[in-house]
């Protein structure tokens, strides 16, 4: 059980505390969601030896690792709980299915649901399901049904779902989710398209699902028979990473190695942003990875990488590559409160690459970043993406087609 003698407060006050918190920042809204968050005990359900602070803290707690030292599981951060509870609409006496265990989220929407309700929670990994169980029966919501399994193939047993709530990133849509989802059901699921994952909410419309809603988000990787791994190309070690997503684009790593230490070529854009305007990254984000050529993502430990490379985001940069070059995007401050987008350039193609990352940050600026964004759907196998008559980026899976299309300027999504 969670706890420190490092805490300064009780459970319940820190339970309050992070409730008024969501609260405050407008992620939730809705009295069924904070009722539930008021009353779960999040410790409960964290490894030994985390305080209550860090237990209530608006952060992930990381609850195993594999071999590598990556984390395999952990409890997401309150705030996008909340978020994924709040666009799921769930009412009481909903049938829910969570893909990917860990007990807090679970104990949430059964809280939600009430007992009326029937909540399934699912992992591949026996001990997350054991502590799972445990954390549910402590904090005395024994009615969830907690299942050993592969998530590529849901629950049948307990179908047809409300509402199937997937916690792991997927790189693809199995057909049992959508066969066990009722025709008026929501799926809420973090998909990676070209190593930019967005927590998507999908519901049915006509052969395929359209997203209504898609934000920013990080979750560990979904394994089992529905694992597709990206592609990590170490251009020093783990301190700089290419990341792949794609079959399409191909690269000489010890070319892209070479580029890494030759001069660092640098390009700015006219664009401007401020702190306030955070969330405009993730529209330029995927703004970059929708277009037709070799694209990747730049991760990079920025101690250990400190002089030689400096990307706007250390985690998932987005990156322009040939086979022996690449440009990533960056930022420097120009005052107190405003940033300016640019490119960093390494290899013989540093020219072309930077200044191409220049004319798309300037192009998203001008014709999408104050529009309604994309539309993004999924069209499973056996149907068809309509032919594109705008910019439009389709990853192709073995169960599914997602497209992200971008409306002209001035046109509605």
């Amino acid at each position: 059980m969670a706890g420190s003698a490092l805490d300064t407060v009780s459970a319940d006050e820190a339970r309050a505390r992070l409730a008024d918190q969501l609260l405050a920042d407008r992620r939730i809204t809705s009295p069924a969601v904070e009722a539930a968050f008021r009353r779960v005990p999040r410790h409960l359900f964290a490894t030994d030896g985390v305080s209550i602070n860090a237990a209530y803290a608006d952060d992930v707690v990381i609850t195993r690792r594999g071999p590598d030292g990556r984390a395999t599981s952990s409890i997401s951060a309150p705030w996008l709980q909340a978020y994924m509870l709040e666009q799921a609409r769930l009412r009481p006496g909903a049938r829910v299915l969570e893909v990917g265990s860990g007990g807090y989220n679970a104990a949430l929407i059964a809280d939600v649901v009430g007992p009326e309700g029937k909540v399934v929670t699912l992992d591949i990994d026996t001990d997350i399901i054991d502590r799972a169980r445990i954390g549910l029966d402590r904090a005395g919501y024994r009615q969830v049904t907690v299942v050993h399994g592969d998530g590529e193939y849901a629950h049948q047993p307990s179908a047809p779902y409300d509402a199937i709530i997937v916690t792991v990133e997927t790189p693809d849509l199995p057909p049992a989710w959508l066969d066990q989802l009722a025709p008026a059901g929501v799926l809420i699921v973090p998909l990676r398209m070209r190593g930019m994952t967005r927590c998507l909410t999908l519901r049915h419309h006509e052969d395929h699902l359209l997203a209504t809603a898609a934000l920013q988000c990080g979750f560990v990787p979904m394994q089992g028979n529905g694992r597709n791994p990206t592609r990590r190309l170490g251009l020093r070690g783990d301190d700089v990473v290419v990341i792949l997503d794609d079959t399409t684009t191909e690269v000489n790593l010890d070319a892209l190695a070479s580029a890494l230490h030759s001069p660092r070529l640098e390009a700015w854009s006219p664009v401007t942003i401020t702190m306030r305007e955070g969330s405009s990254f993730e529209s330029l984000h995927l703004w970059l990875a929708s277009q037709p050529r070799p694209f990747g993502a730049l991760a990079v430990d920025r101690e250990r990488a400190a002089g030689l490379v400096d990307p706007q985001d250390r985690f998932v940069c987005p990156t322009l590559l040939t086979a022996d070059s690449f440009a990533h995007l960056a930022m420097r401050k120009l005052d107190d409160t405003t940033w300016q987008f640019g490119a960093h350039g390494f290899g013989s193609d540093a020219d072309t690459l930077t200044a191409d990352m220049v004319d798309l940050i300037t192009v998203w600026d001008h014709d999408h970043r104050h529009g309604p964004g994309p539309k993004i759907t999924v069209h499973p196998t056996g149907t068809h993406p309509p032919k594109p008559d705008r910019p439009q980026l389709l990853v192709t899976r073995r169960h599914a087609t997602i497209t992200v299309t971008w409306p002209v300027s001035g046109e509605p999504r």
